[in-house]
């Protein structure tokens, strides 16, 4: 059975590419994109499961506002139908945009290599994302980039006791923010050590990208409003978070190999 997420994937692409360049293109249509969907998929006979299964994701792309039908006031049913704002987002940067679970994951692969525990808060993130649950979204990727900052935590420990070195009583707190606070202020006062490149992204990226997406995932799980988050606010912790883990990356390989 192929993956929910490459369907997702192949019938954004095929939208992508249908759709017209000018206004005096052919329009979008749910039969073509459905049938050149089921050919790229490689269905090449009649397989109700797998046909269905692209069904439902088709319309789960209009039931979270990706596409709507109709082409204008003339035509405002099926078959015709259009690409909306957020659609729109998603097709702009199709090979990584969160909108995209598949390719999401494979640019991320190319950059890092998540633990367990935060490639399976991070799915389950996109998974949110993608149903439009922009609230549990939220939460999902601060979980994932708290346990990106617990694992390089305890790296940092590891190699302090392996070096005979004493261990800021911060760095194995339980909370979080306290945790993530002393690995910044360890990490900061070892940064003249750090290749010049790794230090410039250190300074750059490291207390904007935790800030960011610990604010929405706080927003989320103590709203003060009805609507505290919204999904421009989680598709940019989505979009952030990779660059993070990347950062992340560079900084276990400095610890593991450089720390003295």
């Amino acid at each position: 059975m192929t993956d929910t997420y490459d369907i997702r994937a192949v019938l954004l692409q095929v939208i992508q590419d249908q759709t017209p360049k000018s206004p005096t293109g052919a329009s979008l249509q749910q039969t073509s994109v459905l049938e050149e969907t089921k050919r790229r998929l490689g269905i090449t006979y009649e397989n109700l499961v797998k046909e269905q299964a692209i069904l439902t994701t088709w319309h789960d792309l209009f039931r979270t506002g990706y596409l709507a039908w109709g082409l204008n006031i003339t035509n405002p049913k099926p078959p015709f139908f259009h690409v909306t704002e957020n659609g729109r987002r998603a097709l702009a940067s199709l090979s990584r945009d969160p909108g995209n679970p598949a390719g999401y994951l494979r640019h991320l692969s190319t950059i890092a290599t998540l633990n367990p525990i935060a490639n399976s808060y991070l799915k389950e993130g996109l998974d949110c994302y993608v149903a439009g649950l922009y609230k549990a979204a939220a939460v999902m990727i601060g979980g994932a980039t708290e346990s990106v900052i617990l694992e390089l935590r305890d790296i940092t420990v590891q190699k302090l006791n392996t070096l005979g070195k004493s261990i800021l009583k911060n760095l194995t707190d339980w909370k979080i923010k306290t945790v993530s606070d002393a690995l910044h202020n360890f990490l900061d006062s070892n940064k003249k050590r750090f290749t010049p490149e790794l230090r410039d992204e250190f300074e750059a990226y490291w207390m904007a990208f935790a800030q960011q997406i610990r604010t929405v995932r706080n927003d989320a799980g103590h709203p003060t409003s009805v609507d505290p988050v919204t999904s421009d606010t989680v598709h940019a912790s989505l979009l952030i978070f990779p660059e993070l883990a990347k950062l992340a990356a560079k900084l276990r390989t400095w610890i593991t190999n450089s720390l003295t």
